[in-house]
């Protein structure tokens, strides 16, 4: 068998290198999902779960089953709040496991909680629920979003008030199995059935405006390309660069920032865009990879300051799917590139 590196990992030491501490030690959370609401910062994380089931490249032992809500006055607080149950699966009708990483908007007044799960033929599709306070409780839909698949909604709004949703993700979140736009179940389980050749061009994210009541979408889900820097799409096998997962989209001195995982390779990267659709240039990495083997994210300005918000598996000792979030500033150089972030220090 390989070697196990999380085994020789001091992780008292690493955690004293570590450039942030987790935000809340009670629960496992992971992939958090930021927003100022009414002046203070909201986070919507994945709430982690030990499930038992089996470790696989499906992402089978990520059984998360409900949302949690955290605050923060400020996000350099050493602690969040935890605002308790928010959603649960066993209230959502059409969803039956895996409440995975979700997001969340505000629009006159109301909050919406977007959120991706397995329906009952273990298709992943997205779901709204809808609250009057930013830490829930949320009640959902009774149908997923028609037309929506896969995994990772993020939801961005623009200037002009238009909202916009960016999802999928590879491997256990079938954005592959989409590709002739019907879903195709398909033999064998591996993860990477259905994937293009490495010299072809790498599956995208998926984009679509909402409707006025954030409630569908009011398109059908496009393609977002990232072109390398001679203007071609990347391909599938550039792993250190390709979309796998973890959409979010920031906006910074007019440019469209589509910032994603990479997965496998686990770096944090991102592409630079004229517009919400795209194209996006690919333009670098945001963060180094962590102690575990997923790294997802969200970006969020507070007072004139950017936030990284990330997570790791330090509070959990390496264990993959036992996850913490995370907080750092994020900067933007004079030319809007993203300054790298090495999350342990040397």
């Amino acid at each position: 068998m390989p070697e196990n590196p999380i085994e020789h990992i001091d992780f008292d030491a690493l955690n004293n290198c570590a450039i942030s501490a987790p935000l809340i030690s009670h629960i496992y959370t992971a992939d958090p999902s930021a927003h100022v609401f009414n002046g203070k910062i909201y986070i919507y994380p994945s709430h982690d779960i030990d499930a038992g089931d089996a470790f696989d490249d499906l992402g089978s032992h990520f059984a998360m089953e409900d949302y949690h809500v955290l605050s923060m006055d400020h996000p350099l607080d050493t602690v969040a709040k935890d605002h308790g149950l928010a959603l649960h699966v066993k209230d959502v009708p059409w969803a039956k496991k895996q409440m995975w990483a979700p997001d969340a908007a505000e629009k006159d007044g109301k909050f919406y909680l977007y959120f991706p799960a397995k329906d009952p033929e273990g298709i992943f599709r997205i779901g709204v629920a809808v609250s009057n306070d930013p830490a829930g409780p949320f009640v959902p839909q009774s149908e997923a979003i028609k037309g929506s698949f896969s995994i990772d909604p993020a939801v961005f709004k623009d200037d002009d008030g238009s909202y916009y949703m960016y999802f999928g993700g590879i491997w256990g979140g079938q954005l592959q199995r989409w590709r002739n736009g019907t879903f195709n179940a398909g033999s064998p389980e591996s993860p990477v059935a259905f994937l293009p050749a490495d010299n072809e061009p790498a599956l995208c994210p998926q984009v679509a405006k909402l409707t006025d009541n954030l409630l569908e979408f009011a398109e059908t889900p496009r393609d977002l390309i990232i072109l390398d820097e001679e203007g071609k799409p990347l391909l599938q096998g550039d792993t250190d660069r390709r979309f796998f997962e973890a959409s979010w989209m920031h906006k910074h001195e007019g440019k469209y920032y589509f910032s994603y995982s990479t997965g496998d390779t686990h770096y944090l990267c991102y592409a630079i865009g004229d517009n919400p659709y795209g194209p996006f240039t690919y333009a670098g990495r945001i963060l180094e990879p962590v102690v575990g083997w997923t790294s997802h994210h969200s970006i969020c300005a507070f007072n004139g300051q950017w936030y990284l918000f990330y997570h790791d598996s330090s509070l959990s000792k390496g264990v993959t799917h036992l996850r913490c979030v995370k907080v750092t500033p994020l900067e933007h150089d004079e030319k809007g590139l993203i300054k790298t972030i090495k999350p342990y220090r040397d």
